[in-house]
């Protein structure tokens, strides 16, 4: 399936945010009653919460990451708890702690990086396997042998990558730089909030480590903050699906109502249908026209005039100017409509598809591409006497689109107009 999103700063700044937000805490930690109780109790109130959100949206990367960092949280805080009240670590404590600095990059970022390929429940399984592989295996192995494992991970396997610097086990730093390679990558590849929120998540991790034994409120606040910027990307990247439409990645029919209820008295708002596409969509099949409605799409989201393009449905779109006059927007109406005509569509035997940027370049010049030219009528109306509400002016631009059409197409006719005016708009 085509990726909807494209690279984005946007995908960053929750996440980075509440990056910002446990770093001062952790530096200007308030230490009153207040903090303290909520910051112990918020990893579970967000495992509990964020994991049935997950469940819900069939999240099953993101509920098993809430999981990871749960258990990290859990792990440490025996530890941390013990070792504040009687200064002493436990014999566990050293086994526990490379663990977890070993296994919560690769988990997190294994967990980002999977994707549901079988039925739910079987994929569910294989996940819990991982989980209970990655830390009741070593922790039982741990218990029998507990010399042996600590040696086992502690060991420097690789003397001249030490550094003297380094205050975690050599292995916890190769595991992060997996870790969080493989969730960049991820973002690379597939750019989307939910791969944007582990790549900041496991730096946080990262910078944690060292702070656990010397100030203990860091593990509580750090875990809970990338909790939160899990479950943050799973919010937002369900608010994307709810109101981007999935194939062309603009604003969809839910936006648009949305964005209507908030207008003010002045507005104008444009129909615009691609013409004969359901002809053209039945000769050359149904990819092609996906192309086609992505590439008008591509074209009205450039709109100016402070214009704003939305799918309506099916091959109609909206495009929506508020606080403008009928004659402002008029020449960026067509500015969008002569843009379609003049884009050369070219389409290729399926068969035939390049297997990179390099071919698909080459067969943009090729003669076995033929070009195809789309076109594309507009009705639009504003508010007025005539039409008070968005819903009454949306109908108005709906008659003037089918004046359009049969004005000959490939036009803007603006409602109450004849075609005598569509032609001299489509000429100016």
């Amino acid at each position: 399936m085509r990726n909807r999103f494209s690279q984005s700063p946007i995908h960053f700044l929750p996440p980075v945010f509440l990056a910002a937000v446990a770093w001062l805490l952790s530096f200007y930690w308030p230490g009153t009653t207040f903090f303290t109780s909520l910051f112990n109790v918020l990893p579970t109130l967000l495992v509990l919460l964020g994991g049935a959100f997950c469940v819900v949206y069939q999240r099953q990367s993101q509920l098993f990451t809430l999981i990871t960092l749960y258990i990290v949280h859990v792990s440490l805080s025996l530890q941390t708890e013990h070792f504040q009240a009687t200064h002493t670590l436990r014999a566990e404590t050293p086994l526990v702690f490379h663990l977890a600095t070993i296994l919560a990059p690769l988990l997190v970022g294994v967990y980002s990086v999977w994707s549901i390929k079988a039925h739910l429940l079987q994929d569910t399984i294989s996940r819990v396997a991982l989980l209970l592989v990655a830390t009741v295996v070593p922790l039982a192995l741990g218990r029998v042998y507990p010399d042996g494992m600590l040696h086992l991970v502690d060991t420097i396997y690789w003397p001249s990558l030490h550094g003297d610097w380094m205050k975690l086990a050599q292995l916890a730093y190769i595991t992060s730089i997996v870790g969080w390679g493989t969730v960049v990558v991820r973002y690379a590849l597939f750019p989307r909030p939910q791969h944007a929120a582990p790549i900041v998540a496991i730096a946080c991790l990262a910078w944690m480590w060292s702070q656990v034994f010397i100030a203990p409120h860091v593990l509580d606040v750090v875990i809970s903050c990338a909790q939160l910027m899990i479950l943050g990307s799973v919010i937002h990247e369900t608010f994307y699906m709810a109101f981007r439409d999935e194939l062309t990645g603009i604003p969809g029919r839910r936006a648009l109502n949305e964005r209507l209820s908030r207008l003010g008295s002045q507005y104008v708002i444009a129909m615009a249908d691609v013409d004969h596409f359901k002809k053209f969509n039945d000769t050359h099949g149904h990819d092609v026209g996906d192309q086609v409605l992505r590439l008008v799409a591509s074209k009205m989201r450039k709109v100016g005039g402070g214009g704003s393009a939305f799918r309506y449905g099916g091959e109609e779109f909206t495009l929506l100017f508020p606080g403008k006059t009928l004659e402002q927007c008029l020449p960026h109406l067509e500015e969008v409509r002569r843009s379609i005509e003049t884009y050369p569509l070219r389409i290729r035997d399926p068969q035939n598809r390049p297997k990179d940027d390099d071919q698909g370049k080459a067969h943009r010049g090729a003669s076995e591409a033929k070009p195809v030219f789309i076109t594309v009528s507009m009705g639009v109306a504003e508010r007025g006497t005539a039409a008070r509400t968005p819903e009454e002016v949306i109908k108005c631009a709906d008659q003037a689109l089918y004046k359009a059409k049969g004005a000959g197409r490939n036009n803007v006719m603006p409602y109450g107009q004849g075609a005598q005016l569509a032609s001299r708009v489509k000429r100016a």
